[in-house]
Formats: structure tokens, sequence, C-alpha cells
């Protein structure tokens, strides 16, 4: 027998009789923190199942559900018949559908007239001039306005007989038409109460950028000899940049979705059809004609062109992304 045979042959077995082992600390502290986190596990369950769920059944069950009805030929009230992609060929072929299109992609010249104007007003509320505090104030008043009131007095402000501007017009000889029912003026018309009535909104934010910028900068550019258009484009501008890439795309998908000032000013679509948008032309083809189907292809068409120029602002913005170190 060798020394470790007979060494291990020393140690006597624990007796029949004697119970359980007592489990060893790691064994206990490692039970210990399993229990742990599948408690905390549980518990993370609890708090992000609502917004979970949430997603679930008001967002990700109506984009399928969109989908589907888009897919089919359906008044709101009785049996779906599928038929396939059938609206989106008739949407090919609907006249009135590429004219609203063209329409609210003209809308949305006035996001960069807006932005413009939006940034020159926030660089001269920015001074101290007497009464800026009250200037603020008066421009953002118009964002926090119905916009149906507002809509409401745009239109009678264009009225060919009696409206404000061509009164203001007569002043300087000048015969004004009648601003919405031109289709030559009918679009400008709408714009420039849009950019009115967002100038406050743009204002604000961009004012707030420019406060934030660090003097530091302003004061070494002066003493390189900089002139004032030289810091507003060296400083002011790429400072400003990230307000601008939020304002372009909330802009542009709220530009996709007028409605009410069409709706309220033009409620026939303008002559000719000429201020009629997307969205008023969804409405009308859903509630006035109880064409579901059709028009929830039409949702899912502009839907998927907003998400396409979204996606190229944000990869143009982080191509020119600029940053100061």
């Amino acid at each position: 027998m060798t020394r470790s045979q007979a060494a291990a042959a020393t140690v006597d077995p624990p007796p029949a009789d004697a119970g359980p082992q007592p489990e060893r600390a790691p064994d206990r502290d490692r039970r210990a923190r399993n229990r742990l986190h599948r408690v905390e596990h549980r518990w993370a369950l609890l708090f992000i199942a609502p917004p979970v769920i949430g997603f679930l059944l008001f967002t990700l069950y109506p984009i399928g559900f969109a989908v589907y009805t888009s897919l089919t030929s359906w008044n709101g009230l009785g049996p779906m018949r599928f038929v396939g992609l059938d609206n989106y060929v008739a949407l090919v072929q609907d006249e009135y559908f590429r004219k609203s299109l063209w329409n609210t992609f003209f809308y949305m010249i006035g996001i960069p007239i807006g932005l413009v104007l939006s940034l020159l007003l926030a660089i001269a509320l920015n001074r101290r001039i007497p009464g800026r505090t009250a200037f603020r104030t008066i421009y953002y008043v118009p964002v926090i306005s119905s916009l149906a009131a507002i809509a409401i007095v745009w239109q009678f402000a264009y009225n060919g007989d009696f409206g404000l501007i061509n009164q203001v017009l007569g002043w300087f000889g000048i015969n004004g038409p009648d601003w919405l029912q031109n289709t030559a003026t009918v679009k400008p018309a709408i714009i420039l109460m849009a950019i009115w009535k967002g100038l406050g909104y743009s204002m604000l934010l961009y004012l707030a950028a420019i406060q934030s910028v660090p003097a530091s900068l302003y004061e070494a550019a002066s003493l390189d000899g900089a002139n004032a258009y030289q810091k507003f484009r060296s400083i002011t501008l790429p400072m400003v940049r990230p307000v601008t890439f939020f304002l372009v795309v909330t802009n542009i998908i709220a530009g996709a979705q007028i409605f009410t000032e069409i709706n309220i000013m033009t409620p026939t679509g303008g002559p000719e059809f000429s201020s009629a948008s997307v969205v008023w032309y969804i409405v009308r083809k859903a509630f006035k004609y109880q064409q579901m189907g059709y028009a929830t292809a039409m949702a899912i068409v502009l839907g998927i062109l907003v998400l396409v120029i979204t996606l190229i602002q944000f990869r143009l913005n982080r191509r020119n992304s600029f940053s100061i170190e």
C-alpha cells in the first residue's frame, strides 16, 4: 500500500446517521445572488411592461392594421374586402392625389424662409434694445393661439372685397386680388400665414441657442480682427446648426400634415384644387366618400415619403456635423 492510499484509509467516513452536511458559504452566496437577480428582473419587467404594452397597442398594432386596411376596400363600417395593391395602383393614376402631393411639398417652400426670418429676428432680439421682452412676447403669441381662430382671421384679411390686405394695398393704388380664390395666389397666401404662425417658436429656439454660445468665442474672433459677418458665419451659424436641424425635421413633418388651414380657409380645396393638401384629400376620401382603404393607402405613401426625407436630413446632418474643440 502506498503512502497516499494509507493516508486516505485513515480518514473516517461520515457516520450514516449524521444528517445533511452544512452548506458551504460560497454556495449560499451564489444562490442568494441568483435569487436577488431574479427579483430584480421581475421588477424590471414590471416597470418596462407599461411602455412596451402601450407601444404594441397604440403604435405597432395601428401601423399593422393601417397596412392591411390599405390593401382592402372598406367603408369604415362594413366588412373588409381584400383587393391587394389595387389602391396603390389607383393612386398612381389619381390626378387629384398627384396635385395634392405637389401642393403639400410646395407649402414647404415656407420652411427655409421662416427659418431665415426667425434667425434674423433672434439675432435682433438678442441685442439690448428697449422693450425686447415685449417684442419676444408679441412674436410668440401666435404660437399659443388657436390655429382655427388664426385661420379665420387670415381668411377675412385675404377677402378680395373688404380684406385688410387689399385695403392696405389700395392706399398705394394697387388693386389686390381675391387671394384665396385665385390659383396663382392661394398657395403663397397660405404659406405667408404659416410663416407668421410659426415665427415665434423658431425665434425662441434660435434665441436660446445664440445665448448659449460662449462669449469667449466672439472675444477671440474680435482679437483676430473678425468682423460681424465673419463672426456670424464662423461662430453663430455652426453653433445653432443643431437647432436648425431640429426645426427642419419637425417643420417637414408638420408641413406634410397641414390640414386645418386648408379646411378653414379653402374648404373646397381652392380653385381647381390648387390649395388641397394630401391630408385634406385623405380626410375627404375617408369621411366624405367612405373610402377608408384608399385613404389609408394615401396615408401610408405619405408616411413613407416623410420617413425618407427625414432619413436624408439625418444623413446630411451627420455629414455636415460641426464641433468646436
